[in-house]
């Protein structure tokens, strides 16, 4: 597959990485493995020369950057762009046809062998999850994708018999025009208009993991959630889809505390052991064995392998019980759909520290959650919880405003109840202050441990 992809890169002149970060640094030392000696353009507001010395020795490399560092994209033939750089204000019309991915190359080459994970929140525990469940059967699976690992990065090791679970942002789904053999959409909220513009193109390219499938493939998705019910309807899909739900009868639903899985009882929801807590977990796993269903795996070990699956890092992750206060990370909540559903969950939490970038998201319905919520102590950070703060009740709930993370967690060791729980999650983007939300769940901790 390595050299059918690099076979098509060749016949391009004029080849463009755009966004020199970890995916883009992915992708130059993917081409460069065979082409040497082949014409690339390395694009990114910072100086890429800066970022990779190995450049400086590379003859057949120029590099572009500054604060326009996207202007004149027009002139490439190919253009691989990395998810992380934004094409919000530029003519994407004109240049759809020339941008490409890693995602992009390897769909083209294996897509029956992939299952496809999108969703504004829950896709990482969901692929992973999946990942987790198809080794427990004995296969041989990858995890790539949004997750964190560049999806050339594990080309060598794809084999006929690899089963490939790919998560995909907004951002990688958005130029597509191939699907995986199994999609699924595990919900559509407000997030990343930042960087992809509207709600409307964010919805879009999430639907584009059902819009490119076959007959033969298979979809999966919410049930409940109303975003993408609507696009389903105004989509003309080919392949077959399966819903799952918690409240209504579905191809996979729950009805009275058990788990029906294509007409048939599978298996109380309280037999579960389990380690990811709360509902929207709980559909993540039903998810996952409809998956399995689909690949005419064995249902009763996959439910029983649920047990040696702990979850992700800064996803609910429970970081420890300390001065009597358990403390939990949930930095990967970036909407505020999923500091909701984390504050659910947790049904002794007596603080909530959030608050991150604005991205100029509606937080009505957060905010109407929180005046009715039990929660006693509010701790907001810039920007989103500053503004939200003048918005919340201070004589049912106490409302501190707070600089810094290492101060928040100060204040939540003196002000939260012995023997009740502090919970961080941002309800908000990271990157006011933080490289990303995995630097944010870290430093957490680290002050946690600071002031225990």
């Amino acid at each position: 597959m390595k050299n059918r992809i690099l076979d098509k890169i060749k016949n391009y002149n004029n080849i463009a990485i755009v966004g020199f970060g970890k995916e883009g640094k992915s992708t130059y030392k993917f081409i460069r493995s065979k082409l040497k000696d082949i014409k690339l353009t390395i694009i990114d507001k910072v100086n890429a020369y800066d970022m990779m010395g190995e450049l400086n020795n590379d003859r057949n490399v120029d590099v572009i950057y500054g604060d326009d560092y996207l202007n004149d994209l027009e002139r490439f033939d190919l253009i691989f762009k990395s998810p992380g750089v934004s094409f919000k204000e530029l003519d994407r019309d004109g240049l759809s046809k020339k941008i490409t991915s890693q995602m992009e190359m390897v769909l083209g080459e294996v897509r029956d062998r992939v299952i496809g994970v999108t969703g504004s929140k829950g896709k990482s525990t969901t692929s992973s999850l999946i990942h987790h469940l198809i080794k427990c059967q004995g296969k041989k699976t990858l995890l790539v994708g949004n997750i964190g690992v560049p999806v050339f990065d594990e080309v060598d090791n794809y084999t006929e018999d690899t089963i490939i679970v790919m998560e995909m942002s907004c951002n990688q789904l958005e130029f597509v025009d191939v699907s995986p053999h199994i999609g699924v959409i595990v919900n559509i909220f407000q997030d990343h208009l930042d960087t992809i513009g509207t709600l409307d193109r964010y919805e879009r390219a999430k639907m584009n993991m059902f819009l490119y499938q076959k007959d033969s493939d298979y979809g999966i998705y919410d049930k409940d959630n109303a975003t993408t019910n609507r696009r389903i309807s105004e989509m003309d899909i080919k392949s077959s889809l399966f819903n799952v739900s918690l409240t209504d009868k579905a191809d996979c639903y729950l009805d009275n505390e058990m788990i029906y899985l294509d007409g048939e009882e599978i298996v109380n929801k309280n037999d579960i052991k389990r380690n990811i807590l709360g509902d929207h977990n709980l559909k993540n796993i039903m998810i996952a064995l409809k998956v399995i269903k689909l690949l005419d795996f064995d249902v009763s070990k996959a439910i029983s392998d649920i047990e040696s699956f702990y979850g992700l890092e800064h996803r609910m992750e429970k970081v420890g019980v300390f001065k009597g206060i358990t403390f939990f990370n949930d930095t990967i909540a970036t909407i505020p759909e999923a500091t909701m559903l984390a504050c659910r969950t947790i049904t002794d939490l007596d603080t909530l520290i959030f608050g991150g970038q604005d991205r100029g998201i509606d937080y009505s319905d957060f905010v109407k959650y929180l005046n009715e919520s039990n929660i006693k102590n509010f701790i907001c950070m810039p920007t989103t919880g500053y503004k939200l703060s003048e918005l919340l009740d201070n004589k049912k709930h106490n409302i501190y405003k707070i600089d810094s993370l290492e101060e928040a967690v100060k204040v939540a060791y003196d002000v939260t109840e012995e023997g009740k729980s502090c919970l961080l999650s941002p309800a908000a983007a990271s990157y006011e202050a933080f490289k990303n939300f995995e630097e944010k769940g870290k430093k957490y901790k680290e002050y946690i441990d600071l002031y225990k």
